[in-house]
């Protein structure tokens, strides 16, 4: 088994070649999404309207959104929602949003289109 070289890894959230790593997803662990896996990306701003859910430090509280837990969310303002084509979408808050808008924009290829915002 190859180890591929982090392009991203913040402790929680690591984007590698492969996928994107979500750490503490689970109770048990992590989850990993292949790029390939992905079929959109929403831009989330935990601001205005949304502010409420950067308490959210972990699971869900729509049953739409499933939240790793983060405990510095809090100081957090944008998420992003992972579609990945069921009724349950990973929502993720990585420390450095920007890095990882970057990496998801390159591995997208065009295929996610424009992110949307919230």
């Amino acid at each position: 088994m190859s180890m591929a070289t982090a392009d991203y890894d913040d402790g929680t959230i690591r984007c590698d070649d492969h996928g994107i790593t979500i750490r503490r997803y689970y109770p048990w662990g992590a989850k990993t999404i292949p790029y390939a896996s992905i079929t959109g990306i929403e831009t989330l701003a935990l601001t205005g309207a949304n502010q409420v859910r950067r308490w959210r430090i972990w699971g869900s509280g729509d049953f739409v959104h499933w939240w790793n837990l983060d405990p510095h969310r809090p100081k957090k303002d944008t998420a992003f929602v992972l579609d990945v084509g069921r009724r349950v979408r990973p929502t993720i808050t990585p420390d450095d949003a920007a890095a990882v808008a970057r990496i998801l924009t390159e591995h997208g290829q065009g295929r996610w289109g424009r992110t949307s915002a919230h």
